[in-house]
């Protein structure tokens, strides 16, 4: 028998994935008896999670009333950081963005130095929106690094390794007091891309490609982080032959990791020996809006190996979208693009391509700031932590 929590829970799950409904029709969905549901209701009415108004009559007499999540009960505070920048955002409960910005930040100068200005940027969104801290319901942080399932901690991170066991949840704990979450960036985007631009696809792969290249699965309509929290890191797939040269040398340790190949600090170290004139993220950017031929050459080849890689993911995970994003997928555009397709119908199986979609990002660079959202609401609204929004007068 389903506990308290858990009714409450899934109630109001109905109303927010598939909006307002009367009391007979969350009974007919539900399978529970109308007083039961009645039970349900009354808790979630009492905590201002569902708002009820009356609807139009079926038949003749009174409109049977219509409940609907009330999505400005609460709102949430998100940071998306990447190696070179973060974006953040105040979001209601339905992952509507209300006001955001991006920071140039260098991630690999340690936790503590970029939290700060994370924190920074939290205080000017409450104070522009009047809105109370005692509103925040759930933080949510995404950095370019594996994170360990529940723990709030990143695990050997190959290109912040500053941040290593760093306990984010406890930094933030003086300054909400709520839960907070650490995900993987490429995970966050996974789930913004399945709940707002694939909203009926159950199985997605997210590719990002930036400073390296991450990704992200959902699989059956939730996010899919393998025992630990170490799955999709697609990255650090090795190309490298073992009896062959072992490949380049790559952040995390290894040789002839796919980033070490196609990432973005990888394209530029090849850049860089060709005696281009780059030194960051930006120059490479800027000489592919030229059409540098070189930067174009080795974009395409980057395409290549991605492809390559992603061939591997579908025949083995079989998705039905492949999501492409992050900097460098707008920055190639086309050649890239288009030699990452090339590769995956190349080298997967019929079977697994006959309907598989491979598309460009239409959330970027929002993609993660919205998953994010989507994934602290999931988790506060969850059986175990509800019981904090619903008090026990409610019941």
């Amino acid at each position: 028998m389903a506990t308290f929590e858990e009714g409450v829970s899934e109630t109001l799950q109905v109303l927010r994935h598939h909006g307002p409904a009367t009391r007979s029709k969350l009974a007919l969905i539900s399978g529970l008896s109308r007083s039961a549901v009645n039970l349900r209701l009354d808790a979630l009415l009492g905590a201002n999670l569902v708002r009820g108004s009356q609807g139009e009559a079926s038949t003749k007499g009174r409109p049977a009333d219509l409940f609907a999540f009330h999505e400005r009960r609460g709102r949430l505070l998100v940071a998306d950081i990447g190696a070179t920048k973060f974006r953040a955002g105040l979001c209601d409960l339905s992952g509507s963005v209300e006001v955001e910005e991006s920071i140039e930040v260098d991630v690999a100068g340690g936790p503590e130095s970029v939290l700060g200005i994370v924190l920074e940027c939290f205080e000017r969104f409450l104070k522009a929106t009047n809105v109370d801290r005692e509103v925040i319901l759930g933080v949510g942080v995404s950095v370019p690094a594996p994170v360990k399932s529940g723990a709030g901690m990143t695990v050997n991170p190959p290109i912040i390794p500053r941040w290593n066991r760093f306990d984010v949840p406890a930094w933030f704990a003086p300054h909400f007091a709520c839960p907070v979450y650490l995900e993987k960036d490429a995970n966050a985007m996974a789930l913004g891309e399945a709940r707002l631009a694939f909203p009926g696809i159950e199985n997605l792969l997210m590719v990002k490609m930036g400073t390296g290249i991450g990704s992200g699965m959902v699989h059956n309509g939730q996010l899919f982080r393998g025992a630990d929290g170490a799955a999709g890191d697609l990255g650090h797939t090795q190309l490298a032959l073992i009896d062959a040269d072992e490949g380049p040398l790559c952040k995390c340790g290894n040789h002839g990791c796919l980033e070490a190949y196609a990432g973005g600090w990888a394209i530029l170290r090849d850049l860089q020996e060709t005696g281009a004139a780059v030194d960051t993220q930006d120059d490479l950017v800027a000489l592919l809006a030229s059409g540098h031929p070189e930067a174009i050459r080795l974009v395409r080849r980057a395409g290549r190996y991605v492809g390559a890689a992603i061939a591997s993911a579908v025949n083995m995970v079989n998705p039905r979208v492949v999501v492409l994003g992050g900097r460098m997928v707008a920055a190639g555009g086309d050649h890239l693009f288009a030699s990452i397709r090339e590769m995956v119908y190349r080298r997967s199986l019929p079977l697994a391509t006959a309907e598989l979609q491979i598309t460009r990002s239409s959330l970027y660079p929002r993609g993660g700031l919205i998953g994010l959202s989507h994934l602290v609401a999931d988790a506060i609204l969850a059986p175990e932590q509800i019981g904090r929004l619903v008090s026990k007068t409610d019941r």
